[in-house]
């Protein structure tokens, strides 16, 4: 086939189930291959990893002079700048939020993270398949970014319908209208930045022990965030501190029940579980697609890229590259020198990378016991995001002697009637 329409077939609905063949497509023809739209499309491990550690290379989508095969998103948090303003509003993040000035806060939040994934197992249906995404990859995020933010209990159900809209402005739709979608991200993002600015201010004067009084409270006014980065950060945070998350875990449960000699040895040995997980963001990563744009003409692997032209790294293809990783198509929950591109690398490596892998050493953890004998209901329907690849739903069939019992001492019963209110059903 055309290796110029490689990303359009790479973004095709019909390729999320199993995108990885296009992948291997892509590094035997490139690594670097231009595209027909005029954007160039990088699949080599060794290029993905040089380009995203080269300060020749913009995050910026305001550096891009060519056609785009999107249109992205048009807010201005770090995620999408370059340094030296991205080092500076990343820096101010990280304060209250990890070291140096906060080192404690994310190991701190295990036992509460423990309690919040025991809480969401207890509740499982037994009277229908289990959805391993509504039921429990989605919620346990949620509950947490949500806490350690300040957002009440009560408003957590909120963020999903603001999520969704967002996330839906950062796909590829190549040749697709994507006003409609535009507009509804621009709504969304209104919405959630007004909201989390109302809440700020009401920790003004009055902190409480979360990130939304640090920021607000913040002493020294050289390290103050304006209420607009304020409420962009906010909302990145939001967003970012679940999205790749629920991906993570739910690309987990099905690469376990897919290989039930995985799932057998982790529950022998659990003490695998956090290279196990270093190894399922290499093989079924939660990111597949970033952005990048050449500032001045580069060359990577013979191949000139002008300045100002759109380069998509597919990191996930890097990820299964074989000049890198041995056998890069099998999953190996103990492979050595993993250093794999999940997270991303270079200065915009993951910001909330370290809660992640705590959130899916617990998650995937406490379900093992529960996974013995389980089987997949369907076929998983995925999301339609190409660049934050997962199933939608994950839908499972549990043993029901694994059932577990419910807070109120049903076995499999939720405590309450009906559906949680963040599932949507």
């Amino acid at each position: 086939m055309d290796p110029g329409t490689l990303l359009a077939r790479i973004t095709d609905y019909a390729s999320r189930p199993d995108p990885y063949p296009l992948y291997a497509e892509l590094r035997a023809a490139g690594p670097v291959v231009r595209q027909d739209d005029g954007g160039f499309l990088v699949g080599g491990y060794h290029q993905i990893a040089a380009l995203l550690h080269d300060p020749r290379m913009s995050a910026d989508e305001r550096s891009r002079t060519a056609p785009a095969p999107y249109e992205g998103t048009r807010d201005a948090s770090f995620l999408r700048l370059d340094d030296p303003e991205h080092h500076r509003l990343r820096t101010l993040a990280m304060r209250p939020f990890g070291p140096p000035h906060s080192p404690h806060r994310v190991d701190a939040m295990r036992g509460e993270i423990a309690r919040i994934t025991e809480e969401l197992l207890a509740d499982l249906p037994a009277d229908r398949p289990v959805d391993i995404v509504d039921d429990f990859a989605y919620p346990l995020p949620v509950i947490v970014i949500c806490r350690l933010l300040g957002v009440p209990r009560e408003d957590e159900p909120r963020f999903r319908a603001w999520s969704d809209a967002l996330v839906a402005t950062a796909d590829i739709r190549p040749g697709e209208d994507t006003t409609e979608v535009e507009r509804a991200g621009d709504r969304a993002g209104a919405e959630l930045r007004e909201y989390l600015l109302d809440l700020a201010e009401r920790r003004r004067g009055r902190p409480a022990d979360d990130m939304l009084s640090a920021f607000v409270n913040e002493p020294d006014p050289s390290l103050r965030l304006s209420p607009q980065e304020l409420a962009v950060t906010a909302a990145l945070l939001l967003i970012a501190g679940h999205e790749t998350t629920v991906n993570l875990i739910t690309n987990g449960v099905l690469t376990l029940l897919r290989g039930p000699e995985h799932l057998e040895r982790l529950r022998r040995e659990p003490g695998l579980l956090p290279r196990a997980v270093e190894e399922l963001l290499r093989y079924e990563p939660p990111v597949h697609l970033r952005e990048r744009v050449p500032l001045v003409d580069i060359e990577v692997a013979g191949t000139t890229i002008p300045a100002g032209t759109s380069v998509m790294l597919a990191l996930a293809s890097g990820n299964r590259d074989p000049l890198r990783f041995p056998e890069p198509d099998r999953f190996v929950p103990d492979r050595p020198d993993n250093e794999h591109l999940g997270f991303g690398s270079g200065i915009h490596l993951c910001y909330g990378a370290p809660l992640a892998r705590i959130e899916a050493q617990t998650a995937l953890g406490a379900l093992l016991p529960r996974l013995e004998g389980a089987q997949l209901a369907e076929d998983p329907p995925y999301r339609r995001n190409a660049m934050l690849r997962g199933p939608r739903h994950l839908r499972v069939r549990l043993l029901t002697g694994a059932a577990p019992t419910t807070r109120d001492g049903a076995r499999g019963r939720r405590s309450g009637p009906g559906s949680p209110p963040w599932t949507g059903r």
